[in-house]
Formats: C-alpha cells, sequence, structure tokens
C-alpha cells in the first residue's frame, strides 16, 4: 500500500511504487520515479526525472537538538539519482534548506545533514557521510566511506579519496588524500575531461606548487600567486576560496 498525502503536489508521468509514503508538504517534479519503501516527509523539494531508490528518507527533521519546527526545505535538483537508504535531512535557520544539486549522484548509504549545501554534477559514493552546514562545489567527487565534519567546505571539482576524514576546507580544482588528509595533486585527469585547457590545468598546477610545495606559509603563497600568475578565471575562484576559508585549508605533504 502506497500513503501519498492529497495536498502533496505530484508532477506529471511521476511513478510511485509501493509502500512508499509522502507527506503533505511535498513537491515532486515530472518523469520522476520514486522507488517502494520511500518515506518523503515535509519541506521536500524534488526536482524533474529524479530517481529515488527503496528505504531512502528524504526531508526528515534535522538531528540537531537546537531544532525548533522551524519550516525548512530539502531540495533535490533536475536528474539526481538517490540510491538505496540514502538520509538528506532538511534545513534549520541557519541556511533554511538543504540542497542536492542537478544531475548528481548519491549512492548507497549516503547520509546529507541539515543546512548542507551541494553543488552540480556531484558524485558521492556509498556510505559518504555529510555532517551540518557542509558545502560542496559543483562537479565534486567523494569516494566511499569518508566523513566530513560540519562547516566544511570543498572547493569544485575536487576529489577526495576513500576513508578520508575531511576537518579543513579542500580547494577547488585538487586531489586529497592521506591520513591526515592532504593535498594529493591537481586533480588534472578530472579537469580535462570537463573541458579545461591544457593552459589552464598548467596555471592551476603553477598555483598549487606555490601553495603545496614550495615550503611557503599559506599567506606568502598568496602574495607570490597574486604577483607572478596571470589573470584568469581559476586563479580568482582559488585565491576567493582562500580568503574565505576561516575554517583553513588542509595541509600537503611536506606540511
Amino acid at each position: 500500500m502506497t500513503n501519498i498525502h492529497p495536498e502533496a503536489k505530484i508532477g506529471k508521468d511521476v511513478v510511485i511504487d509501493s509502500f512508499t509514503t509522502i507527506h503533505k508538504d511535498v513537491v515532486i517534479g515530472n518523469g520522476s520515479w520514486i522507488g517502494p519503501n520511500v518515506t518523503i516527509f515535509n519541506g521536500a523539494r524534488i526536482g524533474e526525472n529524479c530517481k529515488i531508490f527503496p528505504g531512502s528518507v528524504i526531508s526528515a527533521i534535522p538531528q540537531d537538538l537546537k531544532f525548533d519546527e522551524e519550516v525548512t526545505t530539502a531540495e533535490i535538483g533536475d536528474n539526481s539519482i538517490i540510491r538505496e537508504y540514502v538520509t538528506i535531512n532538511r534545513g534549520t535557520t541557519d541556511r533554511n534548506k538543504t540542497v542536492i544539486g542537478k544531475n548528481c549522484l548519491l549512492m548507497a548509504y549516503v547520509h546529507v545533514a541539515h543546512d548542507c549545501i551541494i553543488g552540480d554534477n556531484c558524485i558521492l559514493a556509498n556510505c559518504v557521510n555529510l555532517a551540518g552546514h557542509v558545502t560542496l562545489g559543483d562537479f565534486v567527487i567523494i569516494e566511499g566511506v569518508v566523513g566530513v565534519q560540519q562547516f566544511v567546505e570543498i572547493g569544485q571539482h575536487s576529489f577526495i579519496a576513500a576513508g578520508s576524514n575531511v576537518r579543513k576546507n579542500v580547494p577547488p580544482f585538487i586531489k586529497a588524500a592521506r591520513a591526515p588528509l592532504t593535498f594529493a595533486g591537481v586533480n588534472s585527469v578530472g579537469l580535462r575531461r570537463r573541458g579545461f585547457s591544457a593552459e589552464a590545468v598548467t596555471q592551476i598546477e603553477d598555483i598549487y606548487r606555490n601553495i603545496y610545495t614550495r615550503g611557503l606559509n599559506v599567506s606568502n603563497a598568496v602574495k607570490v600567486i597574486e604577483q607572478e600568475e596571470p589573470k584568469s578565471k581559476e586563479k580568482e575562484i582559488i585565491l576567493k576560496f582562500i580568503e574565505d576559508s576561516t575554517k583553513g585549508i588542509i595541509r600537503g605533504p611536506l606540511n
């Protein structure tokens, strides 16, 4: 038996399988598939052509003792795939929403806590756990069994190796691995696959060489980059990320 509240807003050509429960304040976009034994609570906003697999729980209240029944949402962008037993909690008054971007893949047993913002085209492999208030840029890939501490930011096009614990911000365009988590090179293969030019990748490598392999502290590395590296969008993105990282960024292997 499927239990769908009559006031839930269900789009065209949506398929909802058996034993699924959908609460009142829910919106599901056209062409989405909701598998069996899924629970979708108030505040869920699910885009078009999404797929949600059995056992998933979408928009449950936060696991946060400060939560006081405020009206918030959990939003999933178009064409995203939510695999078995994923849990996505809705937001709190901090951001008022939890967001999964478009074209994302969250594999089995992923947990996304309250107020997380995940960009477009991200992949979170099995058993990734995001604590509250985590931010992921576009095209982030996180391998399996990774834990991300609250308020951490992971920059766009970055790659996190399996089994990692992420306690500081991870700058854009890089690979992060080892224990404790450190810089493991530029994500050059991923960048080229996504259309970055050879010149852009080379400049990104030069920038991170200053930050991580020349023995400079971050402040001095930033001064060198500002003076020596030509103007580019990638340079601006990296420097802005570092400037905004009050939590600090991950270290390099020499540290």
